[in-house]
């Protein structure tokens, strides 16, 4: 072969390699992808996840199967399967499982393009997960036994003789004992003993969060402790005007406004990687988000993405330093709190 031809087919190779990286990962049409199945270990809300599947699953042509579980044993499953998981993804009630599953090396990195999509200071520093969306905790009250104006200005201050048997909490809520874990982490574990010393104190213990939001509603109590998720679909299923109850935000930057988030994961051992990306772009686009939020009552965390039925997400004034809860994300020493106060 001439010196003119071989340079021709090395110009030819080096300008093909150079296409390829410049298009990233391939886009193949729906019916190219027929024989792919994603395999996600689920542990949110079944119908806005099976919601998003479907969708996903429409516009891709790639199935998806399901494996639903506690975000906690899911993660612990994966651990213990090591590379030999047949799990592609994770999708979880909370972000702790994610940071643990991150610690032992078993995440990949996710996509620029999914990164874009989202807010990142609410992502994991290297991109390993990504927040999906977001609840707050918030108070829950019937305005004809309790005036807004005389709710206080801190989770803190309920705990005094004048809201004695007035509200109600959900101890073995896990929303409630992640806030719990962030009040020892921000304040130390004394304050939070004594914090909840005085919810046993003062206040009703009830069984599950919707049982709170229909006593409240039903004027059995009049302030309860929940997440806006369980009053915001109640409110778009009958009317925010026809409940007999609202919801209050501290505005303060107190831990009663904190914010808690799902989340989602490529696993590094995954066999299908490019099809698990496809997925993680896909929920966090304005078309994945859309149909989360809409379904699940949460906040996106897609930027160009609203939900007009919740109270905007930039106007939420959580407290700072609960994303990450190290040492106490786990939830043990919650637990242990608990039992020595006697609350579970």
């Amino acid at each position: 072969m001439g010196g003119l031809a071989i340079l021709l087919l090395v110009f030819s190779v080096a300008c093909s390699n150079g296409s390829k990286e410049a298009e990233g990962t391939k886009t193949n049409t729906p019916a190219e992808n027929n024989n792919q199945t994603l395999i996600i270990y689920n542990g949110q809300h079944k119908e806005a996840s099976k919601a998003l599947e479907k969708a996903f699953t429409e516009k891709t042509g790639i199935k998806v199967e399901s494996r639903e579980g506690s975000s906690n044993e899911l993660a612990h499953q994966i651990v213990e399967e090591g590379g030999k998981s047949p799990a592609d993804i994770i999708y979880t009630e909370e972000t702790t499982p994610l940071i643990m599953l991150k610690e032992k090396g078993l995440l990949e990195k996710a996509s620029d393009a999914a990164l874009a999509n989202i807010q990142k200071q609410y992502a994991d520093p290297d991109g390993q997960w990504l927040p999906v969306v977001a609840r707050s905790r918030v108070v829950v009250y019937n305005p004809s036994m309790v005036k807004e104006s005389d709710l206080p200005k801190s989770l803190y201050d309920f705990l005094k003789p004048e809201w004695k048997n007035k509200f109600a909490f959900v101890p073995t809520s896990g929303a409630f004992q992640q806030q719990l874990s962030a009040m020892i982490k921000l304040e130390g574990r004394d304050k939070a003993k004594a914090y909840l010393e005085g919810l046993k104190k003062y206040g009703k213990v009830y069984k599950g969060n919707k049982d709170v939001l229909n006593a409240v509603e039903k004027g059995e109590i009049g302030i309860g402790f929940i997440n806006n998720y369980y009053w915001d679909k109640l409110a778009k299923e009958k009317g925010a005007g026809n409940l007999h109850s609202k919801l209050y935000f501290f505005g303060t930057n107190d831990i009663g406004d904190m914010l808690s988030f799902s989340g989602a994961a490529i696993l590094k051992s995954s066999q299908h990687k490019e099809a698990a990306q496809k997925f993680m772009e896909f929920m966090t686009s304005k078309e994945g988000q859309q149909i989360v939020t809409d379904l699940s009552a949460q906040y996106p965390v897609n930027p160009n993405v609203t939900n007009k039925n919740l109270k905007p997400f930039s106007e939420l004034k959580p407290p700072a330093g609960t994303m990450d809860l190290g040492e106490y994300g786990d939830g043990k020493e919650a637990n242990k709190l608990l039992e020595e106060v006697g609350l579970l």
